[in-house]
């Protein structure tokens, strides 16, 4: 598994959005689901419309088939109302759904959702992107609007605030800065 960082910069976020959209909306969605929830890909893609229908997503990890209550924040209530409205999607239907799904309506896979975000870091000359950026985004904006490391461990489910730290940048971030003022 190679090692990702989150996206820091939000311009830079808003650039990926944009260049997401022009592909499809579906890759956008993907994109805007992940940076706002901080899931897994295996748990972003196995969701279909009616999961995502109320206040709040209600599931098992499939990593660790802990059940997990994430309240649908309003940036990301107002994207997948208009997204599911666009699309014309039923309860049933995926959010994601593969183009070869035919009548299995099946989702996009972990490889293709690979491919989507590494089409986007090539087009932002971006290195140490892949899907679990969009969980390492979240994390890292999520601890900088509340500096709440605790908050973040639970939220992204880890077992110590150390290894939290050490999983969204914050570690790398403390590094560089003391890099760039040290000299000898």
């Amino acid at each position: 598994m190679n090692f990702v960082q989150p996206i820091r910069d939000r311009e830079m976020i808003e650039l990926i959005k944009n260049f997401l959209m022009k592909q499809s909306y579906r890759n956008y969605m993907m994109f805007v689901f992940g940076i706002n929830t901080g899931l897994r890909i295996q748990d972003i893609l196995k969701h279909r419309v009616m999961d995502v229908m109320g206040v709040q997503i209600v599931m098992h990890e499939m990593k660790t088939g802990k059940r997990k209550i994430i309240e649908i924040n309003p940036t990301l209530r107002r994207e997948l109302d208009k997204y599911i409205t666009y699309m014309k999607m039923k309860p049933t239907d995926y959010l994601f759904p593969s183009r070869q799904g035919g009548k299995g309506n099946k989702p996009i896979g972990r490889d293709m959702a690979y491919k989507i975000m590494r089409a986007a870091a090539r087009e932002h000359n971006l290195v140490d992107i892949g899907t679990h950026t969009m969980r390492k985004t979240f994390g890292y904006h999520m601890y900088d609007k509340t500096k709440d490391i605790t908050l973040v461990r639970k939220l992204l489910n880890h077992s110590d605030d150390s290894s939290t730290m050490s999983y969204i940048g914050l570690d790398q971030d403390a590094m560089n800065k003391a890099m760039k003022q040290f000299g000898l």
